[in-house]
């Protein structure tokens, strides 16, 4: 093991300060939670699978939250590139829903899960193509830093199931447990946001 850590190419901060490095790194880890659910048995596959959940959750209510806004306001065609990553959205709370209801044991799991899998790996594609460059190429370094603090401030608040059906972040909080989650994780986005001016 190396003491000195290369960093990536043109970083001069750390990775997560940036909201694309950010949620490219989570679409990482996504790919390793479905990995590890796969290669999962019994109480392993579901712990991974649980972990997956949520981390599908709450990455994408902090994309509705943070970054669809952003690119509906600043990239041309922005309502319509929003518009299709919300039907993909909608269409992966749907299977990951069922998926939520079964027994990771039950044979038909594992092949449902593949189907997500692939849903989720297109739309992950499609979000670094359509938004992800249009950030980069619009917002400063000032604004990805303040898009990254809102991304985990919503994540922080975000519900951890998704909600077929509900695709803004403020329904999708309304809807777990706690419906004053809704205020709070619209506070912190908002003080995240503005902490740059």
């Amino acid at each position: 093991m190396s003491q000195q850590q290369t960093p990536h190419a043109g970083a001069d901060h750390a990775p997560d300060a940036d909201v694309v490095s950010l949620l490219m790194r989570q679409h990482g880890d996504i790919r390793n939670l479905f990995d590890e659910v796969e290669r999962g048995e019994g109480e392993e596959r579901r712990e991974a699978f649980h972990r997956l959940v949520r981390l599908l959750a709450v990455h994408e209510t902090a994309e509705e939250e943070v970054v669809h806004p952003y690119v509906r306001r600043k990239v041309a065609g922005g309502e319509q590139v929003v518009a299709e990553r919300l039907e993909e959205e909608k269409q992966a709370k749907e299977t990951l829903a069922a998926l939520d209801d079964m027994d990771t044991d039950d044979p038909k799991f594992l092949p449902r899960l593949l189907d997500l899998r692939q849903d989720v790996q297109s739309h992950a594609r499609a979000e670094e193509r359509y938004e992800f460059i249009h950030l980069r190429r619009t917002a400063d370094a000032g604004t990805l830093a303040a898009m990254a603090m809102g991304v985990k401030a919503a994540e922080a608040m975000a519900p951890t199931r998704p909600h077929p059906g509900v695709e803004s972040a403020a329904e999708n909080v309304a809807l777990g447990p706690v419906a004053a989650l809704m205020d709070r994780t619209k506070d912190a986005v908002r003080k995240a946001m503005n902490s740059d001016g």
